[in-house]
């Protein structure tokens, strides 16, 4: 338990994590390979009665609770309204008003190098291409923050990665991505119950109905 934690449990408050779902606002986007965060916190919400109906910190969120060790946490859904590229802005704003250590904010996101129907959920590491991931780390100032990557398979060679993310699935690809983003959002609420570890041990071995 860090000494901010300690402090904070002492005064009284309620222990407060953030669960952000990254992508672009906007309907164009809404169903693109890059909008698997949105997806995912809508999820959230809907498994946790969050209404996104706030708007603060350049974010649509809502505040739920989460049961964790025979007591409640807080639990901010926030889904950035930023554009992609700025999403750290966002979620830094939010953490810093609700004073969240960086360990209690969990960023869910589309990753080309998971394959569609599985997630990968991780308690750190780098950003790796992802330009949101990469806000993320530089907002937050650390790579230690979890994280849940929703698999949207490689581009085609010589494929513009723009266009890629910025594309649709397939009908058979949509399919299996539909099972991850409820296998992503499960695992956004066992990270906060169960710690990253157990969260990871359950998640990781998923796959879609229908994977062989």
């Amino acid at each position: 338990m860090s000494i901010f934690d300690k402090l904070f449990r002492r005064e009284g408050g309620t222990e407060t994590y953030i669960i952000a779902g990254l992508g672009n606002p906007g309907p164009e986007y809404e169903f693109t390979k890059h909008n698997c965060g949105y997806r995912a916190a809508d999820i959230v919400a809907e498994k946790l009665g969050v209404s996104f109906s706030k708007r603060k910190f350049n974010s649509l969120y809502g505040e739920g609770k989460v049961k964790k060790n025979g007591g409640e946490v807080r639990v901010l859904v926030l889904k950035p309204e930023t554009y992609m590229n700025n999403s750290g802005a966002a979620i830094e704003a939010a953490a810093s008003f609700y004073k969240v250590p960086a360990e209690n904010i969990i960023v869910i996101y589309d990753d080309c190098d998971v394959e569609p129907g599985r997630i990968r959920v991780r308690g750190s590491g780098s950003a790796g291409t992802h330009n949101g991931m990469e806000s993320c780390v530089s907002h937050l100032g650390t790579v230690n923050f979890p994280r849940v990557r929703i698999g949207i398979g490689k581009r085609m060679p010589n494929e513009d990665m723009v266009k890629f993310v910025l594309s649709r699935f397939s009908p058979e690809k949509e399919k299996l991505v539909q099972d991850a983003l409820v296998f992503a959002a499960e695992a956004a609420v066992a990270i906060i119950q169960k710690g990253v570890d157990k969260a990871m041990n359950e998640a990781n071995g998923k796959k879609a109905a229908g994977m062989p």
